[in-house]
C-alpha cells in the first residue's frame, strides 16, 4: 500500500467517497510541499494530452485528448476515469494537462459523477474543491453533463 496524497496538498482533490487525487498542468513545475520540497510523485497517473508524453517513473495512462477539445475515445476516457478512481483508494493518482483546468478539471467532474455526484453538480463540485475555472468550454461542460449516460 502506498502513502496517499495530503487533502492539503496543491492540486488534490477530494472526493466524496474520501478518494484523493491530484490535478495538476504538465507546463507547470512540480508543485512543493509543507517544507517547500517536491511533493511525492504519483503511483498512477493520467494524462490528457493531444500528444503522446515522455514516459514516466510511474504507471501512467494517455488519453489522447487535444486542448480545448473533447477525448478522442470517450469509451477510452471512462475506462481510465474508472482505474483512476479505484487506484485512489490505495495510491497516489494524478490527472493532468497542459494548463491543470480544462481537460483536468473535466476529467475531475467525470470522477466525481462516478463517485456519485449527480452529473448537473459535478462541474460545480471541481470548480469549488479543485480549481474555480476548472472544465473550461460548453462541450467539456455537456461532456460532463451526458458522462452518466455514456457507454
Amino acid at each position: 500500500m502506498t502513502e496517499h496524497w495530503s487533502a492539503s496538498d496543491p492540486g488534490v482533490l477530494r472526493f466524496p467517497s474520501g478518494a484523493l487525487v491530484r490535478g495538476r498542468g504538465l507546463r507547470h513545475p512540480l508543485p512543493s510541499g509543507p517544507t517547500s520540497a517536491p511533493t511525492p510523485m504519483p503511483t498512477f497517473a493520467v494524462y490528457l494530452l493531444g500528444k503522446q508524453p515522455p514516459r514516466t517513473e510511474w504507471d501512467a495512462r494517455w488519453l489522447r485528448w487535444p486542448d480545448f477539445r473533447l477525448p478522442k475515445d470517450r469509451r477510452q476516457a471512462r475506462l481510465a476515469f474508472e482505474e483512476a478512481l479505484t487506484r485512489a483508494a490505495n495510491e497516489r493518482v494524478e490527472v493532468a494537462c497542459g494548463g491543470g483546468r480544462g481537460r483536468t478539471g473535466t476529467a475531475l467532474a467525470c470522477m466525481a459523477v462516478l463517485d456519485g455526484v449527480p452529473p448537473d453538480r459535478a462541474v460545480a463540485y471541481v470548480r469549488r474543491h479543485y480549481h474555480p475555472r476548472a472544465v473550461e468550454t460548453p462541450w467539456q461542460r455537456r461532456f460532463v453533463l451526458r458522462f452518466a449516460d455514456d457507454v
